[in-house]
């Protein structure tokens, strides 16, 4: 899989893509809506020099992202609206986004 911007990232870039990537992993293996939804097929990986979030987006709608090598987020965007979200965890992320997908 390609990584978007791939060469424009830095040193703390790639530390954000090494937090993405074991975030990726830890909740593959630990989240029950994780094991539950069966949509967690990565579309997309990259980095946005614009926001500067180096992020991996799931197949479900769910976006793990880190910016200048910190914590990761999870990141839920209302399509409706643009509106987006950001949680500590992918469950909270994974809940908001079956809210935001019962109004539609």
């Amino acid at each position: 899989m390609k990584i978007h911007n791939y060469e424009k990232m830095g040193n703390l870039e790639l530390k954000s893509l090494e937090l993405v990537i074991s975030a990726y992993n830890f909740n593959r293996d630990n989240s029950r809506y994780w094991l539950l939804d069966g949509n967690e097929d990565v579309t997309e990986m990259g980095f946005n020099p614009d926001s500067g979030y180096v992020y991996i987006a799931l197949e479900n709608g769910v976006q793990i992202a880190s910016c200048f090598g910190q914590f990761v987020e999870y990141l839920v965007t209302d399509y409706n609206n643009g509106e987006e979200f950001f949680y500590d965890t992918y469950d909270e992320a994974y809940n908001k986004l079956e809210k935001l997908n019962e109004t539609v």
